[in-house]
């Protein structure tokens, strides 16, 4: 589905449907349909778009698609907000699948690799981190925000992309900012795309940094 370049338009009366090129034409039965106005163009809501989307998705997938309408930046919607939509919309093929994936969406982070690799933690065994939050020195001051943290053990994961290679500003902050949670006892760890096509390296490390510090 993230290569469907396709206009999806829903309506409320299978008649209405459209039948032209790039568009994909749906209606619902549902006794609501969620609209807001975007420059003049219905829309459905975020939470709608979302409960529509979700019902086709295997569970990783709703998870990473509710991350995304809650980054840390721009929350078009909430938990709760998706739970209440999700179990008001009834006969849906998907939709039970949906709700239950609703626990494990985390508002706050900042891109879905960060998601993915919460999830490739968590569904490991090992606990799960805080997101995306802050580390401070001893006198209260900023030292870093952190993608993915376990406060009491002083570990700290960062996810690289690409960005973080090709942009000199970016690697050069990732160097100081490691170099300062280091020097003040942080164990970082560093993953990148490839540690999800072969996670046990970087999960056995994760493991190790655990054990060392309990």
């Amino acid at each position: 589905m993230a290569d469907d370049e396709h206009l999806h338009v829903t309506t409320r009366n299978a008649e209405d449907r459209p039948a032209r090129p790039g568009v994909v034409g749906h209606w619902t039965r549902q006794p609501f349909l969620e609209v807001t106005d975007l420059d003049g163009l219905p829309v459905t809501t975020p939470r709608q778009t979302w409960t529509h989307v979700a019902v086709d998705l295997l569970p990783d997938e709703i998870v990473v698609l509710g991350d995304a309408f809650m980054r840390r930046d721009l929350r078009l919607t909430t938990p709760a907000e998706l739970r209440d939509i999700a179990f008001r919309t009834k006969k849906v093929k998907g939709v039970a699948r949906a709700r239950e994936q609703i626990a494990r969406i985390q508002p706050g982070t900042d891109s879905s690799m960060e998601t993915r690799t919460r999830l490739l933690i968590v569904g490991s065994g090992l606990p799960h981190p805080e997101i995306n939050e802050v580390v401070r020195d001893a006198q209260g001051g900023y030292v870093a925000r952190v993608d993915m943290l376990y406060r009491r053990w002083k570990i700290a994961i960062e996810y690289d992309g690409d960005l973080h290679r090709t942009d000199r500003q970016t690697w050069q902050n990732d160097i100081r900012k490691r170099r300062t949670l280091r020097d003040l006892g942080w164990i970082v760890i560093v993953v990148v795309r490839a540690d999800h096509d072969n996670p046990a390296p970087f999960l056995d490390e994760l493991r190790t940094a655990i054990r060392s510090r309990r």
